[in-house]
């Protein structure tokens, strides 16, 4: 994304257009990717909501919450991209509002990693998960990322069906 400052997210996260929906895919490669042909399309919204459930010290990452969304909703995985937008959305969506704040910066990458498309990119995630008492490693020589140290040590586990509250 670009030019966030002058988006509106929470009105981008309120459109959920045909979501939630189970389409049938063909593709072979990624049937065997993904393990099935069932892909759930999760609404923006629900990621937001999952997020907002994450208690501070306790991280969770963007593969945890689609896992949680396809056992839901029956379905054998959910679809990545949109689920990669959606956070990104959710955490800026939250970045603009006043009130009802999601804690996006305990939502991780794949393996623990910070996520530069948050709001003031993943040295604010560093410092925010810093100061929840999370150490944060840096790996590479020239491109490089940052990662919660022992990360699945301290994953939030969603164990309800649906746990989450909407704001008031």
């Amino acid at each position: 994304m670009a030019n966030e400052e002058q988006k509106d997210f929470n009105a981008m996260l309120q459109d959920c257009k045909d979501m939630p929906k189970i389409q049938i895919i063909t593709d072979q490669k990624s049937i065997e990717k993904y393990g099935g042909n069932r892909m759930y399309f999760a609404p923006p919204t629900d990621y937001d909501k999952v997020m907002k459930l994450v208690p501070w010290g306790k991280v969770i990452t963007i593969g945890e919450i689609r896992n949680y969304f396809a056992r839901l909703a029956g379905a054998d995985f959910t679809e990545p991209i949109t689920a990669g937008i959606f956070v990104s959305i959710a955490a800026w969506a939250s970045y603009q509002r006043a009130q009802c704040d999601t804690p996006y910066w305990r939502t991780l990458k794949a393996n623990g990693e910070l996520n530069p498309k948050y709001p003031g990119g993943a040295q604010a995630q560093k410092e925010k998960l810093e100061a929840e008492g999370h150490t944060i490693i840096m790996k590479g020589r020239t491109n490089l990322k940052y990662f919660v140290k022992d990360y699945e040590k301290v994953l939030f586990e969603i164990t309800a069906d649906r746990p989450w509250k909407e704001c008031e």
